[in-house]
């Protein structure tokens, strides 16, 4: 995505998973860069794939998309679909692809293949996962929240690789095959007995 043309700020932000950093243009949100070993990295990794952005205080829309992903990666029930995406650049058939990704709730998935399905073509699971691999809006877009088949991880290009989404898949709850974080029931502790 080549968003050389415009105006570009950013921000790091700390999160359960470690530092993270957010882009923006004045149409949405760039990118997103998930957690480096620390803020330096992060910004690096960020400023590699963005370097005519700079640092500035977010605006109250990104903000609040900080403050969701932040909630979101503590294991808060929170939605990033009020996230206004600058999808300019994006590939027609990645946008689609994101947007279905984006109907993905916390604590759930789909297949590369059921994806594929959504878009009228079970034979195009390959693609989607071609076109998750260079998602730049990770949690926004949460590709973490696409297997392989038969309950398999697939690959994951953020910082960590597997080990990632499977620790964000961890932080939401989500079981293949079984509940989500926010269908299960709160555990209630057990009743101690008198002597």
């Amino acid at each position: 995505m080549d968003c050389t043309m415009i105006d570009l700020g950013f921000a790091l932000f700390h999160t359960a998973v470690g530092p993270c950093g957010i882009v923006w243009s004045e149409r949405g949100i760039v990118g997103v860069q998930l957690s480096g070993a620390n803020d330096r990295a992060t910004g690096n990794r960020l400023l590699r794939r963005y370097p005519k952005a700079a640092e500035a205080a977010p605006p109250a829309g990104v903000q609040r998309v900080i403050d969701d992903i932040i909630g979101l990666l503590n294991g808060e029930p929170k939605d990033l679909n009020h996230a206004k995406l600058d999808t300019e650049g994006c590939a027609d058939f990645h946008r689609r692809v994101y947007e279905i990704a984006r109907t993905i709730p916390a604590g759930a998935t789909l297949t590369y293949g059921e994806i594929a399905e959504r878009l009228g073509d079970r034979t195009l699971a390959r693609d989607v996962g071609a076109a998750l691999s260079q998602n730049p809006w990770p949690i926004i877009v949460p590709c973490h929240r696409v297997l392989a088949a038969g309950g398999k991880t697939g690959g994951f290009s953020a910082p960590g690789g597997v080990a990632t989404k499977l620790r964000l898949l961890s932080i939401e709850g989500a079981q293949p095959d079984g509940p989500g974080l926010f269908d299960r029931l709160p555990l209630v502790a057990p009743q101690r007995r008198r002597a």
